[in-house]
């Protein structure tokens, strides 16, 4: 094991020296302990090379070590593009680079970085458009060295889900602001969410020196994680990314395989920052790091970065880097400041007290390779003459550590997202945020605040002002001061010879962003998309401060006018499978519900909801069904259809926004009569369908299909928001229950319940509506045919729904009524060739191919998509849907099995089944336009065999009505 070349305790929060573990990386075997990370187990055995760079394949290692980076992308088995510094490692792992030709030492794709100078930023743009055809002869190449990692083909799914949240506050960020924040809000009573995306508490204060004796972190982190785990009201989500904002503070948290929905009613962002590197030559050596994250490898993961370092800084971070890189055993040769003068006299003094030696004024203005590019060997350090220019000599330091630190970026993505702007600020030369929405506050070192006092008391400050829109606290704020200022105003110092670094993800140079404003795009999204500048996987984190200062000169503009690039989620890389892993999936019950149970229904979902198919066991599905259906059509049956949709419109303006919604004409509909509606959309295609009720001459009661209601009240909620017509739209399907009581006694059984509504033919006639009690219950009566027999819809208040089903079945025991499931009812309503929304119709079927013209008003003024149905009904019709029959027993096709017209597809199945009351197998078919006329033939696609169906006249059954208007 590695123990040996481990820092001693406390070094190494993360990891447990008492579960060493071992993996292998390129085929060699390595160690670490449980906690290390993939880079960081690496780095403890001495192995940097890790990835090669997408474009030029220069080697390279860890920037940030917290997966801000992507010079850490590795391939763990079949999963490409693993992030190896927020990877943990884990035992038998096997674990190769990327994006290499031949080994990962020995790249043998190196050679393109001799040839940057043919691969000018945009080349491709340019490269292949002329001569005509070029391309083709490219393409094949590009696409060989395009992309990276390796997909795994024969991946099997895993189970992801997902999961609801919601909270009173949610803190983004567990630092010394997030840590704090939450404290506040909970102990004022407020129920505080805690989210943190690293592995344990304290954000900063895991790994950043804020004193010059290295314990104040420490000291304050113990006490406020102390505080915040031991509090009832604060949740703590570590090893959770806060992925997005989206309006309301709707929030996806990723933990693992699940996505967390958040709610939440107040948010807090105390997110932090990213440190910013320096551009000169050679910048991206392995050896190279940020100083947070060398002190991160160092108190994390206690792991020596090096033996010899140099701390490259604009800052005092870097004096504090120097400090603990000695404190750990690490030589440091110099510390190069980039200002001409340092503000903490006392650090400084610290400082050279301990043997570093200080150059002021100065950078590094190259990084020497060791031999391949594999590590860094030393620098060569020049005196700052102006605004990134350096004198013609300097000296050079032999290191096998470099340690940088420019100043730092807001994490302003979350922010931006919820329409905060950023502004550059020239004193300080950092963007600073405002313009936080309502119901959001920031907090640390994201607002700008840089001291650790400062921050502290600025996460009790943003706590306070959500507490104050919870009403729970009228505390005043307490004042926060903070003269920090970690932000050098141009570490950019390009060399002639190139590869000084803006965008480590897509080898951008300095001068390929200068090139592309010269080029025209001046404005910093044009130079994105031209020059891919974060682009890649790190979306601008460490290449957005120093492309808009690039952009800003070039152009001669301000920071603030040329600004960043527009963040957008999600704010790290996500997989597929938590956006597609388990929905959320709620099962709805009708008032019924148990009723079915009793009686011994097969349960089958209908959208939300569970309804009974059919009364029996499965094993004999096809006897119930036709059991059942013949007991309808010969007696009367029951139903529960609770689960239609339900839309109220009330109001002067009913009729109208009836009339504009549905294809048919409802202005002149009478009172007390129902009517077909089919609904359209703007594409002219038939979306759903029902019934609806005139109850009055300013209120309707309309019903939709189940899977479908929710999307009726979406799309009449979306149209009245343009109209503004004077009427209220209630979704009204949870607050009525109901059933359909159909067959030829279903009149007298309905009679011995109802004295108070004459349900005589003449007084109750097909299609009517009336409002009555049944069995002592307020009750709506529609007089409706769906099944084709005699039938009554009677919708009741749900808290009734089961006393009326007792009730019908009490007074049918006489007539021997019987329960009958939405499958028979599927069978019944083919048998009367009525189409089911969604089953029966496409994303292009429209009223035409649906035989529904007869429920189209050509005459009105409007429709929603009545310009569009106009359109395709003056285009050649290409298929409709049709009848047909086969003998009884041929091969019964299922929905979905194809119907070709020669050796070409005509369309599909919607429905078949077998009919009883016909005697054959009949179905609903798309057919081409020359089969649609009864009497054609039909080919039909059954388990490779084509069969002939006849195409007939619907319906199949009654087609005189005589039944149902009985």
């Amino acid at each position: 094991m590695n123990s040996e070349k481990r820092l001693n305790a406390p070094a190494g929060l993360l990891i447990d020296r008492e579960k060493p573990l071992s993996f292998s990386f390129e085929g060699q075997q390595y160690s670490g302990f449980e906690g290390d990370s993939i880079a960081s187990a690496l780095l403890s055995n001495q192995q940097w090379l890790m990835s090669r760079s997408f474009k030029y394949h220069r080697p390279r290692a860890p920037l940030t070590m917290a997966g801000q980076d992507a010079n850490t992308l590795v391939q763990l088995g079949g999963e490409p593009n693993v992030l190896a510094d927020r990877q943990m490692a884990a035992e038998g792992m096997r674990i190769e680079g990327q994006n290499y030709k031949g080994t990962l030492e020995g790249d043998k794709d190196a050679y393109l970085g001799n040839f940057g100078r043919f691969m000018p930023v945009g080349f491709y743009y340019r490269s292949f458009f002329k001569p005509m055809g070029v391309w083709d002869k490219w393409e094949g190449y590009i696409r060989k060295k395009a992309g990276l990692g390796k997909i795994d083909l024969d991946f099997k799914p895993e189970y992801y889900d997902k999961k609801y949240l919601f909270t009173d506050v949610v803190v983004i960020g567990s630092g010394p602001a997030g840590l704090s924040a939450a404290l506040k809000a909970a102990d004022a009573g407020a129920q505080v969410l805690l989210v943190e995306e690293m592995p344990l508490l304290g954000g900063a204060l895991t790994y950043n020196r804020f004193d010059i004796e290295g314990v104040q972190a420490d000291s304050l982190r113990h006490e406020l994680i102390e505080k915040v785990t031991a509090h009832a009201k604060i949740e703590v989500m570590t090893d959770t990314v806060c992925n997005a904002w989206f309006t309301d503070n709707y929030l996806p948290l990723i933990k693992g395989k699940r996505l967390y929905k958040l709610r939440a009613k107040e948010c807090i962002v105390a997110s932090g920052a990213y440190e910013q590197h320096v551009v000169f030559r050679n910048n991206d050596l392995p050896g190279i790091m940020l100083c947070s994250a060398v002190t991160r490898l160092m108190k994390l993961y206690a792991v020596k970065p090096g033996s010899k370092a140099v701390v490259l800084t604009g800052n005092d971070d870097g004096y504090l880097t120097a400090l603990e890189l000695l404190d750990n055993g690490v030589e440091v040769s110099a510390i190069v400041d980039l200002r001409p003068q340092h503000p903490w006299p006392e650090l400084l003094g610290m400082v050279k007290q301990k043997g570093i030696k200080v150059i002021q004024n100065s950078t590094v203005y190259e990084a020497i390779p060791s031999k391949g590019n594999k590590h860094i060997c030393g620098v060569d350090i020049r005196t700052i003459v102006a605004e990134g220019e350096v004198s013609a000599a300097g000296s050079t330091l032999d290191c096998d550590l470099l340690c940088m630190s420019a100043g730092y970026m807001p994490a302003y993505q979350l922010l931006c997202q919820a329409g905060a702007q950023l502004s550059y600020k020239d004193e300080l030369a950092e963007f600073q945020l405002s313009g936080i929405p309502q119901g959001v506050h920031i907090a640390g070192s994201v607002n700008g605040l840089h001291t650790l006092d400062a921050v502290v008391t600025d996460g009790a400050n943003a706590a306070l002002r959500a507490l104050r829109n919870l009403e729970l606290s009228d505390e005043a704020e307490q004042p926060v001061s903070c003269q920090a200022k970690p932000n050098f105003s141009w570490p950019i110092f390009s060399h002639p010879k190139g590869k000084d670094f803006v965008d480590y993800d897509e080898d951008l140079q300095a001068k390929d962003i200068v090139n592309a404003t010269r080029l025209g795009y001046r404005d910093v999204q044009l130079v994105k998309r031209f020059s891919t500048v974060g682009m890649g996987p790190s979306q601008g984190r460490h290449s957005a401060l120093p492309t808009a200062r690039l952009v800003a000169k070039s152009t001669d503009r301000t920071v603030t006018q040329t600004g960043v690039t527009t963040a957008r989620p999600p704010f790290a890389p996500e997989k597929l499978a938590h956006v597609a892993g388990r929905i959320f999936d709620p099962r709805r019950h009708t008032a019924m519900h148990h009723r079915h149970l009793e009686l011994g229904a097969k349960m089958i979902a209908a959208g939300n909801w569970r309804r009974p198919a059919y009364y029996g066991d499965a094993a004999q599905r096809d006897r119930w069904i036709r059991e059942e259906a013949e007991h309808v059509r010969a007696k009367v049956g029951l139903i529960d259809v609770s689960t239609l949709g339900g839309i109220e419109l009330r109001g002067p303006d009913a009729a109208e926004f009836m009339n504009r919604i549905y294809t048919f004409v409802f202005l002149k509909q009478p009172v007390g009569r129902t009517r077909y509606a089919v609904l359209t959309n703007e594409h002219g295609v038939v979306i759903d369908d029902g019934v609806a009720c005139r109850i009055a001459e300013d209120h309707f009661y309309v019903t939709a299909t189940t899977s479908g209601v929710d999307r009726v009240y979406r799309e009449m909620t979306k149209w009245n928001a343009q109209w503004r017509l004077d009427v209220d739209i209630l979704h009204v399907t949870s607050a009525f229950a109901a059933v359909n009581l159909a067959g030829p006694d279903s009149r007298k059984v309905l009679e011995q319940l109802v004295s108070d509504v004459d349900l005589s033919p003449e007084g109750f006639p097909y299609l009517a509506y009336r409002e009555g009690k049944v069995a002592d219950i307020p009750a709506r009566l529609l007089r409706v045919g769906f099944v084709g027999e005699l039938g009554y819809e009677i919708h009741v208040p749900a808290r009734y729904g089961e006393a009326l089903w007792d009730a019908l079945m009490a007074a049918g025991k006489a007539f021997d009524i019987k329960p009958f499931g939405v499958e028979t009812q599927r069978l019944l309503r083919l048998e009367k060739g009525h189409v089911i929304v969604s089953q029966d119709t496409d994303g292009m079927s429209h009223p035409g191919e649906l035989d529904m013209t007869w429920a189209v008003n050509r005459k009105k003024p409007f429709f929603i998509g009545c310009r569009s149905v106009d359109i395709v009904m003056a285009q050649p019709q290409t298929r409709k849907l049709v009848g047909f029959t086969l003998p009884t027993g041929s091969t019964k096709p299922e929905e979905g099995h194809l119907v070709l017209k020669g050796d070409r597809i005509a369309g599909n199945v919607t429905s078949c089944e077998y009919s009883s009351a016909r005697q054959a197998i009949i179905g609903l078919a798309y057919a081409d336009i020359t089969d649609s006329e009864p009497g054609s033939k039909i080919s039909i696609r059954v388990d490779g065999v084509e069969i002939i169906a006849d195409v007939v006249t619907l319906p199949f059954y009654d087609p005189e009505n005589l039944r149902q208007e009985m």
